[in-house]
């Protein structure tokens, strides 16, 4: 074989088809291989033979032939299986050893499959949307390349041909008229990922730019938007695209058409046949030959035959085409062309887009392609029909197009990336316009939302552009689909915007494009990293205006865009006349609230207000309508300017329409005219009803104000509707379906005493032939006011209300009158009436109505009732009545005579119709007459009881009276009787009784009189009644027995006391009764019912009737007595009592007390007495007990020493001393006490002995505890006391000291205390500081007498990674320094205490300071060093970097220090000392400043001096001196203008003089022109000083320096000629001064200005960051309330870290760079389950020591003699790792099942604080997939799942179980174990949230704090320079500036004058330089020119020696405002800022 190199690519090639081999001889040496041919070979002798010739092997020398893998090859079918191409050795032997090394070549081609099937993952890997489209675009990319070059029309057409009956003949063609390519360029073509910079053309070279020959590299012209249409790049996209929509392609290009042919079928046969598969034919041929292509190929064949005429083309034919995309590509053909319009709408619109939208554009009239004339069609063909033809720049709906119409404003800027790439933007704006969004919605992409119904949109906060992102991409042209940039930086909206609303933010499109500096994927479809690259700090944005770069800020150019837009473009509603908030009832109750209620709206330059006639829709919804208020959802302030809305109308005319409606504001038509509104309005409601038409047909009409009599006829009546228009209506305009029929209502309204009253009411309709009617009437006889009304009601509901107006009524208002008598009726009576009493009745008089009128005057009425006897005196007449008086009657009331009765009274009146009135009449008794008693006149009655009496009192007639009347019963015969009394008044009879009559000791019966009689009426006589008393049979005595011993009965005396044992029951009581005479009373029902006893609450009857009681219960407690009562409750009211008391019982029970304390200290005895006390079983203490019984007592308990127990009886009370335990633990004991049968126990509490050791509550002694340096301990340090048996002692005042390593030391220091109440001391939260190691510390207790040495703390003190130790300064320090240029890049590493990056430390705590170097601030920064902040350096936390930062423009020597400050910790790096040297010299400066000298040609040598003497040096553009090593000659040479002819000489007469220049300096001395020199009298002439230095080259000349001065020819005009300049020379330079200085001052106040705005902007968007982390503004009002915030902050951050957390116990192993520590300590784990399980699963490996590096493991491995588990980094094989984020297997395989148990991957628990990536890496590998689940039974039930579909991991659950990966679970090998178990390798439990989140607010106050500080700074400043701006001696100065320049103008027209007098002089130099270059570069300082005395020998003028007479020029003198000038140079302050220096 033979390799050929071009161009840099290798490929290996056949130079022929013979087969060969290549052998290396390695018996013994390493020669080079050897190439053999085995052609023509026949066995394998002849090929052993061939081998000894090439080899010159001899033949006597054996050898071994064998294959690389020693195979050993002889003459059996080894030989047969040597192949063209492979390796063999030459060896001594098959096992020699390899004596070196040999080369075997291999070829990989790579599968056809990667051409075949390369498109299907990228093409498939598309966002919801069908990739047809981009593989069509891939080919369109080439034909655009193809045809880049044409100077005519660039035609692309894509021919889509379906057949459906042969699908197989479906075909798809891409032809271009492009200029073609060659066979080379189309075998480049079908090569896989050759890119356009690999392509190799006929010569073998590379052709970067297709066409372009040889090497040269033509560079593209710059074209707008990178339409470069250099887009067929990679070598990769058509041959996928071609693969993805069919299986074969055909391509066909250039005059002689040369066509290739790949596809899958010739690939797989030529695998099939072992043939070279990436090879083929180029078929060259004529043009149109279709000889090669079959018949049945119709279309392909057809195609061929058009190539007639083409000059050149390239044709893509792709068949066999995917059945699955034919559907899409036909049916969809809008779509997807209308997806390619948009990737290539600025090819065929040009750079400004589709501005041109005009949709009736005939396709023959369409103009030309805006741009290079690109015309890309696409032709769909189908069978029998003429093509779908579907040209791209027709498509007008496409994407690109819409948002370039729709768009109101254009926003251009411009990106440079990495300093030289270029990404051209623009952004559009697309306005709202009143009632909708105008940004384009696109239909197909899925992130728009959906529609909303009429009102949701009115609470809706839709934004126009929803989820989508702004920008799309366009990469040289072409739209990338896939790639969106949502926003930048400067164009997010941000959290709080005052002048634009958040929805502006979202009316915003964009476009971006790239070039070929920017990657994409190969297929087009994503960019690589543009995104990323643009997002970059070092990216510049500028805003392109007018083709010019804008260099302002572009967050601020954007927002002024922005606002100008919203201000300009969008048509938004203004809501004014704000009435609060509403809740809208007319809405849905999710949707009622909230609105805000306004008055008016402005909207599209209008207002519309409430009352407002508006016409709402279009036909025919449209309806009219006044404005009663508009609606605006959510809570609104003020007026406010919204979208949407809604609108309330009243809709007009409200005669027609009484309805409310609300609606969408955009219904409200903007166009509609008020007045024909209004006009409509008043047309509608003319055709309302508007009067009644009233007649009477038949007469009887009612006229207003009759007066008529009771029933008088009222007549028929005909009512007629009438509307405005005159017309007769029966029902209310409208429509048809919507007319209402009007119906007419009469009343007849009765205006009575009592109110109105409707006493007639009818309703009338109007029939077909006959109108409204109503009868006649003649019912009206009701007296008073009436009121006929006629009213119009509607049919439906009755209601005379129509919207809202009264309908059409009548009203007729007229009196009714009385009518003649006819009957009379009975008038109001007023009773009562009683027998024997005269009354009277009134008889009223009535018409036939009923109403009353008038009697008859000479009546002669009758009076008749049955059963009494009624007669009358006379009538009288009264009014309308007649009084029939003096009427009495007599008889009977009722039967009993004791209640009223009732009686017909008939009345007649014979001059009456009606003559005769019955009535009934009720009669009561008469007045009291006599009195009635029913007891005889003798009766008998008991001793001891009341009698009674029955007694009535009656009136005349018998009947009993109804008076009131009070009745007395007086008794006579006996003294001290009681009186009866007894009140009557209802009638009735009554019992007149009273207390009882009672003789004392009555023996023998008693006579008395009773006398009854009526109170107060002596009338009445009164009645007399005699009785008989007898004694009483009642209940005298009462006496009580018992039974006693023997069962003989015992009397229980009154009041008795009866003792009975406590608990026990008293029977056999017994009682008896004795009455008044002394004999036993016989109990019967009666009187048993009526004893009662008070023991118990039911008495048995049967037994008080046998004169037993009921058993008594004795109380059960001695302490009670039980009073007992017998009671007789009867008239007699006899009682009995005695009392029961208890007595103790028998023992029953011991209850024992400690009288004392009872507690005692272990091993004391205790001092308090234990009391026993014996009681019965109702607990009363008994005393009766018998001696000698403290022998019965035994005391037992645990640890007691029972031996010395004592017991003693006291006052029958046991005591038990000298109680004493053992040691032991402390707490409760019992002690139990036992007597006979009886126990009880006693509590007592076990105290601490006294100290004997120390113990450290919560530490654990064994483990090693880890801290941090200057970190505090993890827990509180607590000493506490103990006794020898451990328990905590309780003794004070023990003094407690630490014993610590003098290494170390703890902050605060720690002195000796003394323990507390409970024994301990609190040392608090130590801080621990010192150098790595592990330390010792230990408590010691010091007693009186003795120490006592506490357990031993190890601690292990780490380097602390947060705390910053020292800063590492790198840069390059062999960099040069020079002024003006950049410093080299400055890196600055923060390192801790191990001495690495910190990665905590942020960059705004660092900053780089920068001053000049002198004998006051060599090594501290001062005030005015100017500060750099350096950037993070991305991927490297901890280090920062500075750079592009440029140095000073003043030369000298500077310091550089690196300061940290964090608000915590504050470093300082060393001092480096650069020199900053100058710059090359740029310009020729004079040391002072000349002025404008005057000369004349005068004898006087002074007069003709132009420079006496001034230094010139070399400086560069800055000023700074620069001339070192610089030496030549300056040339100094008198020129003049060019019109100017005479020229004055230097002494001698020379033209030019040269002087000497050394390192950079030169002096020129006495420059003096010759003694009458010619020249041009007040002419300006100038000296020419130009250098010649060999150091300079000729093209980097410096420019000369021009010094001018004036030429006279008279000695005196030239003196004040000079004395003048000189003076205005020096006004000049005060002006300037002065003005400089106020210019300064200016620009220091606008700065000022400028700088206090920025620090509150900073400010206020810091304060709103602390909003976000909920702080109170209040605490943010000062400096004291931040500080005392963020030290609270500081505290609480300080309790999280030190609060109990969960910590691994492992030894930290050292630190070092190449290891990052054990496993343990590497993850953290929140929950302590799932940290359980893991720990326990993992235990085996929590102490391996992970490391980057193998060689470092190794080195631990030794040091630790192979003790330490190791782990290095890059011995793990990573193929196999997981991946970190992939689902979990159950989504793979069961997608939707949600599985119980919450299963996750056990990874995704950790937390990694350091490390991730490579923690990701080690526990990737020791964990796997492994699973946790909630329980066991979750895990085996998804176990059970998952392996139906694959293999499952290991599952733990956090419970403690594990299922192994091959199912196997239960066991304790199986089952963790609790966390103390593990001995503190357990991962550690993570910082809480709350501590990030308090760690993120105080870095933020932090932050707050600086910049109110910086506020209040600047605010300081600022007013410091406006008060000095106000002072007097800046007002001075104002002043002489102003005279000043008075000063000058005056001199300057002397000046003038005086020149002009001399004729021809020129004007004066310009006034603020009186040196010029002609660079025009900045001029030196000037100084003011003052002149030196000069003396009087001779000087050397012009190198030879002369006189020199007395100047006659006066010295200049200072002026007072020349004195102040140095006081007002500008100086700088501490940030750079100019300041004004002051004195």
């Amino acid at each position: 074989m033979a390799a050929s190199r071009r161009s840099g690519l290798i490929e290996v090639k056949m130079e022929e088809d013979d087969a060969f081999v290549y052998v290396f001889d390695r018996r013994a040496t390493d020669a080079p291989e050897v190439k053999i041919a085995t052609g023509g070979l026949f066995s394998f002798d002849d090929f052993k033979a061939r081998v000894r010739e090439a080899l010159n092997i001899g033949k006597r020398e054996s050898f071994v032939l064998a294959t690389t893998n020693r195979e050993e090859i002889e003459d059996d079918p080894s030989w047969d299986n040597i192949d063209k191409g492979d390796t063999l050795y030459i060896l001594r032997d098959i096992n020699q050893e390899l004596c070196a090394p040999a080369q075997e070549r291999v070829t990989f081609l790579p599968h056809y499959d990667t051409i075949v099937k390369g498109g299907l993952y990228e093409y498939y890997a598309s966002e919801g949307q069908n990739p047809l489209p981009y593989a069509f675009a891939e080919l369109i990319d080439n034909a655009l390349s193809a045809t880049a070059d044409n100077e005519g029309p660039r035609k692309i057409e894509i021919r889509l041909h379906f057949d459906e009956s042969k699908p197989q003949n479906s075909c798809v063609f891409i032809v271009d008229n492009g200029k073609g390519m060659n066979p080379r360029q189309l075998n480049n073509w079908a090569i896989y990922r050759l890119s356009k910079f690999k392509r190799i053309d006929q010569r073998g070279k590379v052709s970067f730019i297709e066409g372009e020959d040889d090497e040269t590299v033509v560079e593209q012209a710059q074209t707008p938007l990178s339409l470069n249409s250099d887009i067929s790049y990679f070598g990769v996209g058509g041959k996928q695209a071609c693969f993805f929509i069919g299986r074969a392609t055909r391509i066909k290009r250039f005059q002689d058409v040369h066509e290739l042919t790949i596809s899958k079928e010739e690939f797989k046969q030529k695998e099939i046949n072992r043939e070279a598969i990436y090879s083929g034919v180029i078929r060259n041929r004529q043009p149109a030959d279709n000889s090669h292509i079959s018949e049945d190929q119709e279309v392909l064949r057809s195609v061929v035959e058009e190539e007639k005429g083409k000059e050149s083309f390239t044709t893509v034919a792709i068949t066999s085409i995917n059945a699955g995309h034919i559907p899409y590509l036909r049916h969809r053909i809008k779509e997807w062309t209308r997806q390619l319009a948009h990737i290539y709408h600025y090819y065929i619109h040009g750079p400004q887009g589709n501005i041109n939208n005009d949709d009736d554009e005939e396709e023959e009239t369409r103009s030309a392609s805006p741009f290079k004339n690109i015309d890309i069609q696409i032709k769909l063909y189908t069978k029998k029909s003429e093509p779908y033809v579907i040209n791209l720049r027709d498509i007008y709906d496409d994407m690109q197009s819409q948002y370039v119409q729709s768009a109101a404003s254009q926003f251009f800027f411009k990106a440079t990336v990495e300093g030289t790439h270029v990404v051209e933007g623009v952004m559009r704006y697309h306005p709202f316009l009143y009632d909708r969004e105008t940004y384009p919605s696109d239909i197909n992409d899925p992130r728009v939302e959906q529609e909303f119904d009429e009102h949701d949109y009115a609470m809706s906060e839709k934004p126009a552009r929803g989820r989508r992102p702004i920008f799309e991409c366009f990469w040289n042209g072409r739209l990338i689909p896939y790639t969106f940039i949502h926003e930048f930086d400067w164009c997010t909206e941000p959290r709080k915007s005052k002048s634009v609303p958040p929805e502006c933010f979202n009316r915003v499109s964009g476009a971006l494009f790239t070039n070929d500096h920017f990657q994409v994927s190969t297929n087009k479809l994503t960019f690589i990293d543009l995104e990323m690259r643009m997002k970059e700090k070092s990216t510049i944005y500028a805003r392109i205006t007018n083709n010019q770069e804008k260099r302002t800020a572009i967050d601020r150019e954007f927002s002024n865009w922005l606002k100008e837009c919203h201000e300009n473009e969008d048509k938004q509603i203004h809501y004014t006349g704000n009435f609060g908030k509403v809740v809208r009832e007319d809405l849905p109750k999710a949707k009622q609230t909230p609105w805000t209620e306004f008055k008016s709206v402005e909207w599209d330059n209008r207002t519309w207000k409430a009352g407002q006639l508006v016409r709402i829709g279009k036909a025919p919804a449209m309806f009219l309508g006044t404005i009663r208020r508009f609606f605006l959802y959510g809570e609104h302030e003020g007026d406010v300017y919204a979208t949407g809305g809604e609108i309330e109308v009243q809709q007009e005319p409200q005669s027609l329409y009484d309805e409310i409606k609300a609606v969408p504001l955009s219904k409200l038509d903007r166009f509609a005219n008020p007045t024909l509104v209004k006009r409509y309005i008043e047309e509608e409601e003319s055709k309302l009803p508007d009067a009644l038409v009233v007649t009477w047909p038949d007469g009887f009409a009612v006229h207003p104000g009759d007066k008529r009599q009771a029933g008088k006829t009222i007549g028929a009546l005909k009512i007629q509707i009438q509307n405005k228009k005159g017309e007769f209506i029966q029902k209310l305009p409208g429509t048809a379906s919507s007319q209402k029929k009007l119906l007419v209502e009469l009343k007849v309204i009765w205006h009575g005493p009592m109110g109105d009253e409707v006493i007639v009411s009818h309703i009338s309709q109007h029939g077909k032939t006959w109108p409204y009617w109503f009868r006649k009437m003649e019912n009206i006889k009701n007296l008073g006011p009436h009121t006929l009304q006629l009213q119009v009601v509607l049919n439906e509901s009755g209601n005379n209300i129509y919207a809202g107006k009264e309908l059409p009524y009548y009203k007729v208002k007229f009196n009714v009158t009385e009518a003649e008598p006819e009957k009379f009726t009975v008038g109001m009576l007023e009773g009562p009436f009683r027998i024997g009493v005269p009354f009277q009745i009134p008889l009223e008089f009535r018409d036939a109505f009923n109403n009353v009128t008038k009697p008859i005057p000479n009546a002669s009425p009758t009076i008749e009732a049955s059963g009494l006897e009624i007669s009358y005196t006379g009538t009288q007449v009264k009014a309308n009545s007649l009084l029939l008086k003096g009427i009495e009657a007599k008889g009977e009331v009722s039967g009993t005579k004791t209640s009223a009765a009732s009686f017909n009274l008939t009345i007649k009146v014979p001059e009456l119709n009606d003559a005769s009135q019955s009535l009934k009449i009720r009669l009561l008794p008469g007045v009291p007459h006599t009195i009635h008693v029913s007891q005889p006149d003798d009766f008998e009655i008991e001793n001891g009881s009341a009698t009674e009496f029955d007694v009535e009192v009656r009136d005349v007639s018998g009947n009993i009276t109804t008076d009131p009347v009070t009745l007395t019963c007086k008794f006579t015969g006996a003294s001290g009787l009681p009186t009866y009394t007894a009140k009557i008044s209802s009638g009735t009879s009554t019992k007149l009784t009273g207390e009882p009559i009672i003789f004392k000791k009555l023996k023998d019966s008693q006579t008395i009189t009773a006398v009854i009689e009526v109170q107060g009426n002596k009338e009445v006589a009164a009645v007399e009644r005699r009785i008989k008393v007898v004694p009483s049979g009642g209940v005298s005595s009462i006496s009580v027995h018992m039974m006693g011993k023997n069962n003989k009965k015992k009397d229980i005396k009154d009041g008795e006391v009866i003792n009975a044992v406590a608990g026990d029951t008293i029977k056999g009581l017994s009682f008896t009764l004795i009455d008044e005479a002394g004999r036993e009373i016989k109990i019967n029902d009666k009187l048993a019912a009526n004893i009662k006893v008070n023991w118990t609450g039911k008495v048995n009857k049967d037994t008080i009737m046998h004169g037993n009681l009921p058993d008594i219960k004795v109380p059960a407690s001695v302490s009670d007595v039980k009073y007992c009562q017998l009671s007789i409750q009867d008239k007699s009211n006899m009682e009995f009592s005695f009392t029961v008391s208890a007595t103790p019982g028998d023992p029953n029970q011991i209850k024992c007390k400690c009288e004392g304390a009872a507690s005692v200290q272990i091993g004391e005895v205790l001092t308090s007495e234990i009391t026993v006390v014996v009681k019965d079983k109702f607990g009363n203490e008994v005393t009766d007990l018998p001696k000698n019984c403290t022998q019965e007592f035994q005391v037992r308990g645990d640890g007691l020493l029972h031996d010395k127990v004592k017991v003693i009886n006291r006052k029958s009370v046991f005591v038990i001393t000298n109680v004493q335990f053992e040691g032991g633990s402390i707490g409760t004991k019992d002690l139990k006490v036992t007597w006979r049968e009886l126990r009880d126990f006693v509590k007592i509490e076990m105290l601490a002995g006294p100290p004997a050791q120390v113990s450290l509550p919560g530490w654990n002694t064994d483990e090693t505890i880890t801290v941090l340096n200057e970190c505090k301990l993890p827990r509180s340090l607590v000493v506490q006391l103990c006794d020898e048996w451990g328990n905590p002692s309780r003794k004070s005042d023990v003094r407690i000291q630490l014993v610590r390593d003098t290494k170390i030391k703890f902050v605060p220091a720690v002195m000796p205390l003394k323990t507390n109440a409970q024994g301990q001391v609190d040392f608090g939260s130590l801080i621990v500081a010192g150098s790595r190691g592990t330390y010792d510390i230990q408590p010691k207790a010091f007693l009186p007498s003795t120490q006592i040495a506490g357990p031993v703390i190890h601690i292990q003190l780490q380097p602390n990674l947060s705390r910053p130790v020292s800063l590492k300064v790198d840069y390059d320090k062999k960099a040069s320094f020079v002024v003006g240029d950049k410093f080299p890049e400055i890196k600055v590493t923060m390192l801790t205490e191990d001495d690495q990056p910190m990665a905590a430390a942020k960059a705004s705590s660092l900053s780089l300071k920068l001053w000049k170097m002198d004998a006051k601030s060599q090594n501290t920064p001062p005030s005015r060093a100017v500060s750099f902040s350096p950037e993070p350096i991305k991927g490297s936390p901890g280090q920062f970097i500075l750079k592009d930062r440029k140095m000073p423009e003043s030369a000298a020597v500077y310091n550089i220090m690196v300061t940290y400050y964090d608000g915590k910790y504050q470093l300082f790096s060393n001092v480096i000392t650069v020199d900053i040297k100058p710059a090359p010299p740029m310009q020729l400066v004079p040391n002072e400043n000349p002025g404008t000298p005057t000369v004349s040609n005068t004898k006087n040598a002074s007069t003709r001096c132009i420079v006496r003497n001034l230094k010139l040096d070399l400086k560069d553009e800055h000023g700074n001196v620069s001339g070192l090593g610089y030496s030549g000659k300056v040339h100094v040479e008198i020129k003049g203008p060019d019109d100017v002819s005479d020229i004055p000489t230097f002494v001698g007469g020379n033209k030019k003089l040269d002087f000497t220049m050394t390192n950079g300096s030169c002096t020129l001395t006495n420059l003096t022109l010759q003694e009458n020199a010619q020249g041009k009298d007040g002419q300006e002439y100038r000296l020419h000083c130009s250098l010649a230095c060999p150091q300079i080259a000729k093209n980097q000349a410096l420019p000369p320096l021009i010094i001018p001065f004036l030429f006279y020819n008279d000695a005196k005009k030239q003196s004040e000629m000079s004395t003048l300049s000189k003076q205005r020379n020096h006004l000049q330079s005060a002006i300037l001064t002065y003005k400089s200085l106020f210019e300064t001052t200016e620009q220091l106040i606008k700065e000022l200005k400028k700088s206090l705005y920025e620090a509150q902007q900073e400010e206020n968007k810091i304060r709103d960051e602390l909003r976000g982390h909920k702080i109170p503004l209040v605490q943010l009002q000062s400096f004291p309330n931040v500080e005392k915030l963020i030290q609270s902050k500081v505290k609480e951050n300080e309790n999280c870290t030190t609060a109990p957390r969960r910590c691994c116990g492992l030894q930290q192993i050292d630190s070092h760079p190449e290891v990052i520590g054990k496993i343990g300590h590497l993850a953290e784990v929140p929950e302590p389950d799932i940290a359980r399980v893991l720990s326990w699963h993992m235990s085996s490996d929590m102490d391996c020591v992970v490391t980057t590096s193998t060689k470092r493991a190794k080195e631990i491995y030794r040091q630790t003699q192979g003790k330490q588990q190791v782990l290095p980094l890059d011995s793990i094989f990573r193929k196999n790792l997981p991946d970190w984020d992939k689902p979990l297997p159950h989504i793979r395989y069961r997608h939707g099942w949600k599985p119980p148990g919450n299963p996750a991957y056990a990874r995704s628990f950790l937390i990694f604080p350091d490390h991730a990536e490579q923690c990701k890496i080690v526990f990737g590998m020791l964990l796997g997939d492994t699973l946790i689940l909630d329980s066991l039974d979750s895990a085996n039930a998804y176990r059970q799942e998952l392996v139906k579909f694959t293999h499952c991991p290991t599952i733990l659950t956090r419970e403690g179980d594990r299922i192994r990966s091959n199912g196997k679970f239960g066991g304790l090998m199986n089952k963790a174990v609790p966390l103390e178990k593990l001995r503190g390798a357990v991962f550690g439990e993570p910082l809480p949230q709350l501590y990030h989140t308090i760690k993120s607010q105080i870095d933020t106050l932090q932050t707050f704090k600086a910049a109110m500080m910086r506020s209040q700074k600047a605010k300081e400043e600022l007013q410091e320079q406006v008060d000095y701006m106000k002072t007097a001696e800046m007002q001075s100065q104002y002043k002489e500036c102003k005279e000043a320049e008075t000063r000058l103008k005056d001199l300057e027209s002397k000046l003038g004058m005086t020149m002009s007098g001399r004729g021809a002089a020129r004007p004066a130099p310009n006034p603020v330089s009186a040196i010029e270059t002609v660079s025009n570069s900045p001029s030196p300082n000037k100084k003011a020119r003052t002149a030196a005395g000069a003396s009087n020998s001779a000087s050397k003028i012009n190198g030879v020696t002369s006189p020199t007479p007395a100047p006659s020029v006066s010295v200049v003198t200072p002026t007072r405002q020349s004195k102040r000038l140095a006081s007002m140079t500008p100086s700088s302050d501490d940030e750079g800022r100019k300041k004004l220096r002051r004195k």
